[in-house]
């Protein structure tokens, strides 16, 4: 049986902004003994089919890692589709880092492509995998299994036995520490069907899981569930508000091009950030970066949310400056 989240634990492990978090102390002294510094760069929801604008924020993206250099680079999901007419953004991000890793959004799938579509053409190993960094291993979750018991119509959003299992003995086997990728979130608002499933395997382990990381939500977002901090990525170019609320940020002639657009209120800015572990301070910092909208806010549109959210702050043109570390 899959379980809801009740109103009594998403108060009891209530979301935070601007935080400084414990880690599990075992995770940290590993981490310490690493003593390498190590660094990625991360992207969310591009949406190169969605805005006029995308490779453009993906080379701001692009441009900006250049010049930090971070040991890997992942992006988030809700890329781009795995099409010809997308061929320059994805060989550009593929060819921008020896080490530039996917996670597979929902809608990478959308205008009849598929899963093994984005393996092929972005030169995944496989849907989900692990991968080990500067003696970190990151690993990618996808979101986007079919057959959970409470689906209720919509998106897939789902990680099946075949995927828990497999990630029962990543982390079972696992003497490292270890990071988690996905798309949909593990944990807060718009989780997966079995959050609560997949955050008990973490539980179990969470001597190694040092945080989880996803995009989807469009949010500036964390939380802190169980002892283990889940972030939530914003995008790198927009928040959806939908049909009722289309108004046009840019010129006519950009929106009959790209109707979508119109059902989204624009990040002027690409947003995107670094997360960084300093093993000799046993921390973790993601960098801040701020843009802001293109047109009217979905404050001034009347947007609210079908979701609860503990702070409105969550839904703003900014990736928050985040501080996790082991408190003594």
């Amino acid at each position: 049986m899959v379980k809801k989240y009740s109103r009594r634990r998403f108060l009891e492990n209530s979301m935070l902004a601007g935080f400084a978090l414990s880690i599990p102390t075992a995770a940290m002294a590993v981490v310490k003994s690493l003593g390498t510094t190590t660094s990625i760069g991360l992207i969310a929801d591009l949406h190169q089919d969605i805005m006029h604008d995308g490779a453009q924020r993906l080379y701001s993206f692009l441009h900006a890692m250049k010049k930090e250099k971070p040991d890997a680079l992942f992006q988030l999901g809700d890329f781009a589709y795995p099409a010809d007419k997308n061929k320059g953004v994805i060989e550009a991000y593929r060819n921008a880092h020896s080490k530039a890793y996917h996670v597979i959004g929902n809608h990478d799938t959308d205008n009849g492509h598929t899963i093994e579509e984005c393996i092929k053409v972005w030169g995944m190993p496989h849907r989900y995998y692990a991968v080990t960094v500067n003696g970190i291993v990151f690993v990618v979750l996808d979101g986007n299994d079919k057959g959970s018991p409470s689906y209720q119509g919509g998106y897939p959003s789902f990680i099946n036995s075949e995927q828990t299992s497999w990630l029962q003995q990543q982390l079972s086997t696992a003497n490292l520490p270890v990071i988690i990728l996905s798309h949909q979130p593990l944990g807060g608002v718009m989780a997966i069907d079995n959050a609560f499933e997949i955050q008990g395997i973490l539980d179990q382990h969470k001597e190694k899981v040092l945080l989880c990381i996803n995009g989807h939500t469009h949010l500036d977002a964390a939380y802190f569930l169980n002892g283990i901090p889940y972030v939530h990525i914003n995008s790198a170019s927009y928040f959806w508000v939908g049909g009722n609320f289309k108004h046009e940020s840019y010129d006519t002639d950009v929106h009959l091009q790209y109707p979508w657009i119109a059902s989204t209120c624009p990040y002027e800015s690409a947003l995107y950030t670094t997360l960084t572990i300093h093993p000799d301070k046993g921390q973790i910092r993601i960098a801040g970066r701020k843009s802001r909208w293109k047109g009217p806010s979905p404050e001034m549109l009347g947007y609210t949310p079908s979701y609860r959210l503990e702070t409105s702050s969550s839904i703003a043109p900014v990736i928050s400056k985040r501080s996790i570390k082991k408190l003594d």
